[in-house]
């Protein structure tokens, strides 16, 4: 079945059932009232008689007119007479021949010899029409008064309004329906739409399809979701499709010199040792930088998930580690500036990042010149005394792949800075580089401070 179909029949139960219910209690509201004014009209009849008949003094016969007042019994008019019968103790009846002969259970003999005033109401049948009674005493064990009265007109009265309930219901019942399958088409419009779409993207893999939104319902914010999905899928499809291009392109020039190497190596015999230990060092140069280039290039291609488990990393701990690490590798001696900051993240990447701002330092710095390795308030700033930064690279040394035309002849592939800025934006921060006015440059990232742990920010 068609969702439309389901949510219109749904829409037109629900709806009819209600109309039902309201119905319901609408008739149910009237018959109660309807009985409630039956019986008092029977007790202000019947109340004044059981008190005569209590106190030994003969019945009298009361009629009630339409206009409600009672007075002596009269047989025209406007009059509506009412079956009065007098019940003895002994069940012996005094009622007038005239009268309808009211019904007589073991209740109401029960009424007529009880010595406390006691009320009956009943319902009962004669000559195949509806009648209400009451029987009443006033207590004495004198006897007791029924009243009756043929209720015909108000059974005529509840049947026209049930039939009449009903028409409405079925009335509403139709709307409903025609209501619902409106609703659910212009609802189930929307979500055909976005099935359409989604169907596209599957069959020809074109992330450029676009769900028109209209309102703000929930259909509404799943095609924007939706369409948001699309733009990023798109964007993540472009930057791996980049990457794999620029790395193809970063690959060659390695390949190419282990290539021409290899070739060299075939005339092994015939070179001299000089010759035979420059080619071996080139080719171990060239498996590192290759190496590294194809880690870096990992780094980048595997995303962390963004609901990935995250603990506390301790930025200090984790700078005297990489500090060492630097003078182990280059011999560098990096001064270290630190607070007690920590955050919430992937501590793998974090040193990742850590180090490749140590790295590039040592890179682009003179040995001997300082390097600082400075830790405030989540950020992570490596200042040294290089060459600085061109102005016109500043914006793009976090680009994947870029080298500055002064870098272009030291070994690297140009991702080590584009590794710390992804690093710093899956974690929520940003990265920075700036000249430092004496001379040199800064290069870091900021990550937020865990919020157990949080200050006013990076200075």
């Amino acid at each position: 079945m068609r969702l439309q179909t389901r949510l219109a029949i749904l829409f037109g139960a629900v709806v009819t059932a209600a109309a039902v219910l309201m119905g319901t209690l609408a008739y149910l509201a009237m018959a109660s009232r309807l009985e409630a004014q039956i019986d008092q009209s029977l007790l202000e009849v019947s109340t004044p008689l059981a008190r005569d008949v209590a106190s030994g003094d003969p019945p009298r016969l009361v009629v009630e007119d339409r206009d409600g007042r009672d007075g002596p019994r009269g047989r025209g008019g406007s009059e509506l007479v009412l079956p009065t019968q007098v019940l003895l103790p002994d069940g012996t009846l005094i009622a007038d021949p005239q009268d309808v002969a009211l019904p007589v259970a073991e209740q109401d003999l029960a009424i007529a010899r009880s010595a406390t005033p006691a009320v009956l109401f009943a319902d009962a049948t004669i000559d195949a029409r509806p009648y209400r009674m009451v029987t009443q005493t006033a207590g004495g064990s004198q006897g007791a008064v029924q009243v009756g009265r043929d209720v015909s007109e108000n059974v005529r009265v509840l049947t026209s309004l049930a039939w009449l309930l009903a028409g409405i219901g079925l009335l509403v019942a139709a709307l409903a329906a025609v209501a619902g399958w409106l609703v659910a088409r212009r609802t189930s419009a929307r979500l055909v739409e976005l099935t359409d779409a989604a169907e596209t993207v599957t069959a020809t893999g074109r992330l450029d399809t676009d769900v028109p939104v209209a309102g703000t319902d929930e259909v509404a914010r799943l095609a924007t979701s939706f369409n948001a999905m699309l733009v990023r899928l798109s964007q993540a499809r472009d930057d791996q499709q980049r990457l794999v291009q620029d790395a193809g392109h970063e690959l060659r020039t390695p390949l190419t010199s282990l290539r021409t190497n290899v070739s060299l190596l075939r005339q092994f015999e015939a070179m001299s040792p000089e010759v035979r230990d420059r080619v071996i060092a080139d080719l171990d140069g060239e498996t590192r930088e290759l190496t590294a280039l194809v880690d870096e290039v990992v780094t980048l291609a595997v995303a962390v998930p963004a609901d990935a488990p995250r603990a506390a990393v301790d930025l200090a701990a984790m700078a005297h580690s990489v500090a060492a690490r630097a003078h182990r590798r280059t011999g560098r001696v990096v001064t270290l500036r630190v607070d007690d900051s920590v955050v919430l993240g992937h501590g793998t990447l974090l040193a990742r990042a850590m180090w490749n701002l140590v790295e590039n330092a040592c890179k682009f710095s003179s040995d001997g010149s300082p390097i600082e390795l400075v830790v405030d308030h989540g950020a992570v700033t490596v200042r040294d005394r290089g060459p600085g930064i061109e102005p016109g690279d500043l914006e793009h040394v976090f680009d994947r792949f870029y080298r500055s035309t002064s870098a272009r002849s030291l070994p690297g592939s140009g991702l080590g800075l584009a590794i710390v800025r992804d690093v710093a934006e899956s974690h929520g921060g940003r990265a920075f580089a700036s000249n430092r006015p004496d001379g040199g440059a800064e290069v870091g990232f900021w990550v937020p401070l865990s919020p157990r742990r949080e200050r006013a920010g990076p200075t």
